[in-house]
């Protein structure tokens, strides 16, 4: 089997971890990054014991009952209906394992995660999309999907905060489009990873939706995305069985190392959280302060939730050569081509705490250079 080139992953591999670092980081998706001694002073130190005297063995394929609460309390869900998988990556694999049939088809955002298409296709599934277009600014709606959905059809995605426009399908949409889904067969996944990062009114999971399977992690919203740690939520307890057979053969069971150090994360959530959303709303302000002052070169679409924008330029000139020149200046963000959409680019607004109004102004000197 063969594979594309990951782009998005290659971009930022290439930046990310050159030498000497890039000064500012905007190309990541993530908050800003904890150490493990932040986290062992959360709470009352006990993590630290809780480490000591933990046993390295195998943890059920299921994943760790602790966890499983606190993944539940973040969703208000049953811990019974939480499957931990290693990031949600493979949470998306599995999805995508127990769909594989022969003709069957998947349809997925456009532009979006970059591997959601080459894992479908890698599992042998088709892949269809709605578009979510500059135009209408990137709204996401229960007809957009339904639009898309076929007899072949196996599984709807729907990543709402959504990666890289930062748009949401509203709670209502949401339902509808889960019911309808339903009349035919077909399960609706919800990719929440950005979830509970909102900036307007705050919604609740989607995981309570009928015909609704979650998948979310510790990467995005959390900013702990060295864990690994993943999960799926289902409802539907002879369909969640099969997933955690599934995710047996995948990986057999998670570290109880990382596990353990997720559930103390998720315990203090409110702590986590609070660091993201102090960062990502200040540096969002700035970002909507440098989008007016570029008016005349790029447009764009505020994101409603998560830590990502997606303008673009307003001549349609392919991007990559602008991302390049911000990175020799010191300033990384995301090419459009890496999800096939040469004219836009990512920038993310929640890892950097410090210096994000100053990477602007570097961004804006180099952009008037190139006009």
């Amino acid at each position: 089997m063969h594979l594309p080139p990951f782009r998005l992953d290659q971009w930022l591999a290439a930046h990310e971890f050159a030498a000497p670092p890039i000064r500012y980081n905007l190309a990541a998706s993530t908050g800003p990054v904890w150490t493990l001694g932040e986290l062992l002073t959360l709470g009352d130190g006990s993590l630290r014991k809780e480490l000591d005297d933990l046993s390295i063995s195998y943890v059920p394929p299921e994943g760790t009952a602790a966890l499983r609460r606190a993944i539940a309390e973040l969703a208000d869900v049953s811990p019974e209906w939480v499957v931990v998988t290693t990031g949600a990556s493979e949470a998306l694999s599995v999805l995508f394992c127990a769909a594989a049939e022969p003709g069957g088809s998947v349809v997925l955002p456009h532009p979006g995660f970059p591997a959601f298409a080459v894992m479908a296709r890698a599992w042998g599934l088709h892949v269809a999309t709605y578009e979510l277009k500059r135009e209408s600014e990137f709204a996401q709606s229960a007809d957009l999907v339904l639009a898309a959905v076929t007899r072949d059809t196996r599984l709807v995605i729907v990543n709402s905060p959504h990666n890289p426009t930062g748009s949401i399908m509203a709670r209502a949409q949401m339902l509808r489009l889960a019911r309808l889904l339903a009349e035919r067969g077909i399960p609706l996944i919800v990719d929440e990873v950005y979830h509970p990062l909102y900036f307007q009114a705050p919604m609740p999971s989607a995981a309570d939706l009928p015909n609704t399977i979650v998948v979310g992690d510790l990467s995005k919203a959390l900013s702990l995305s060295g864990l690994r740690i993943g999960w799926l939520i289902d409802r539907d307890p002879r369909r969640r069985e099969r997933l955690i057979n599934l995710r047996s053969y995948f990986t057999v069971s998670g570290s109880p190392v990382t596990e353990a150090i997720a559930a103390h994360a998720l315990r203090h959530r409110r702590d986590v959280l609070a660091r993201l959303e102090g960062v990502a709303r200040q540096n969002r302000a700035a970002l909507e302060e440098f989008m007016r002052e570029q008016a005349g070169v790029l447009g764009w679409v505020a994101p409603e939730g998560g830590t990502v924008a997606f303008p673009w330029s307003l001549d349609m000139r392919d991007t990559r050569p602008t991302c390049e020149a911000l990175a020799r200046a010191g300033v990384l963000v995301v090419p459009g081509d890496c999800f096939d959409v040469p004219a836009n680019l990512r920038i993310g607004f929640g890892m950097q705490a410090e210096g994000f109004r100053e990477a602007l102004g570097v961004a804006a000197s180099v952009l008037a250079s190139m006009s």
